[in-house]
This record gives C-alpha cells, sequence and structure tokens, in this order.
C-alpha cells in the first residue's frame, strides 16, 4: 500500500496548531498555570490541539455520558466537559487531590462544573463503582501507563454499540517501536492488545503523542 508519512518539524507543528481552533483565556491560562506551578509534571498535560480534538469529537458524537481515567489539572476534562451533549454528564477518575484541586478552579471558571462527577481514588477500583451496563458514549484514557489494560477491560464492556474510546500516549514518542522503560513496554503491549480485541475497531492518530481511537461494536 502506498504511504504517505509527514514530517512533523516543529515549526510544521506550530503552523499545526496555528490553524485550528484557537484556545480561549481559560484554556490558555490552565494551561500556563499548569507549566508554572508543576514544571516537573507539566508534560502530563494534553497538547493545546488534543484539547480541541477532545471537544470536537465529543461534540461530533453527540457524548451524554462520558468517563475519563486521569484528569491531572483538568484541561482534557474541561474539552470534553464543552462538548458534551445538553444534560451531558462526566465522570472523572484521578488519585490526586491537588492536582484536581486545579481543575476544579477552571471547570467552574468555564461554567461546566455541573456536568462533571470527580471521583478520587485508585481507577482500577472506583471504575468497578460504575453501572454495569453498556451506557457510555464515550472514555478517554489517560493515566499510569502500566494501567491501561486494567481500565480498559472495565470500560469496554460499559460502553454502547458505537460509543468511541480515546486512548492517549500510544506512541511514547515513538518508544514503542524500541521500548526503553516499563512504561514504554506496557504501552506496546497495550496496543497489541487492543489490535487484536474483536470488541471494537481500530484507528491510531499521530496526534501529540499517539491517540488511539477505538470504535465499539
Amino acid at each position: 500500500m502506498t504511504t504517505k508519512p509527514l514530517p512533523l518539524t516543529p515549526e510544521l507543528h506550530a503552523y499545526l496548531v496555528a490553524h485550528g481552533s484557537a484556545p480561549d483565556d481559560i484554556v490558555r491560562e490552565l494551561a500556563e498555570e499548569t507549566r508554572a506551578a508543576l514544571p516537573a509534571e507539566a508534560d502530563m498535560q494534553v497538547a493545546p490541539e488534543q484539547a480541541a480534538f477532545l471537544t470536537f469529537l465529543t461534540r461530533l458524537l453527540g457524548v451524554r455520558q462520558a468517563v475519563e481515567v486521569g484528569t491531572f489539572t483538568g484541561l482534557s476534562s474541561l474539552a470534553i466537559a464543552r462538548g458534551l451533549a445538553d444534560g451531558g454528564r462526566l465522570t472523572c477518575f484521578d488519585i490526586s487531590e491537588e492536582y484536581t484541586g486545579v481543575a476544579r478552579r477552571y471547570w467552574a471558571r468555564a461554567g461546566v462544573e455541573d456536568r462533571i462527577d470527580l471521583r478520587i481514588g485508585p481507577a482500577a477500583d472506583t471504575l468497578r463503582e460504575l453501572p454495569r451496563e453498556r451506557y457510555l458514549d464515550f472514555a478517554f484514557i489517560d493515566a499510569d501507563k502500566v494501567g491501561y489494560p486494567v481500565y480498559w477491560d472495565e470500560l469496554v464492556p460499559r460502553m454502547r454499540p458505537g460509543a468511541v474510546i480515546a486512548v492517549d500516549n500510544t506512541l511514547r514518542a515513538g518508544r514503542v517501536l524500541a521500548p526503553r522503560n516499563a512504561d514504554d513496554r506496557a504501552i506496546a503491549a497495550f496496543n497489541d492488545e487492543v489490535l487484536a480485541d474483536t470488541r471494537v475497531e481500530v484507528v491510531m492518530l499521530p496526534i501529540a503523542d499517539g491517540v488511539t481511537l477505538a470504535r465499539v461494536r
């Protein structure tokens, strides 16, 4: 098959971001506060184009029931909540009161706090508290990489037919080709597991650090 690989240079990436809908002041200020207050952890925050993509995708799918595993300071959850259909709800799972305290402030500023249910605790446990029926329209996984298979196994049976799961960091800066650490190895193995899962159809997108989209059959 003919391939069309794209060398995404820093200049081309800047062009790509500049030619998408611009982030508003709330998104910019949240990103800036995260970088200033948590410089060592700031790369855990989704990229600006990912935030725009999450809002776009959530709106496109008409999502009413969504889940996020791994909230950090709230940029991805803010993006998803803004895209929800009227009456929609987003349930967020995280282990940090500190990080999600920042998220709560920005959810309030954006007027979406009434759409979000934040649950603090290990997601491997708290996800099991969700209803067992197939009711979710959308899920976003962006937490500890070794935990991805557990989160996947808890979420897939709860997704309605046609629902979408988005998974972040599935390229690991290209290291899935030659894993260097436990997280790289975990993601490489997870990618293979998702590809072999007959419950879903899958596409991997080169957005930021790689985003896998899985549509549940």
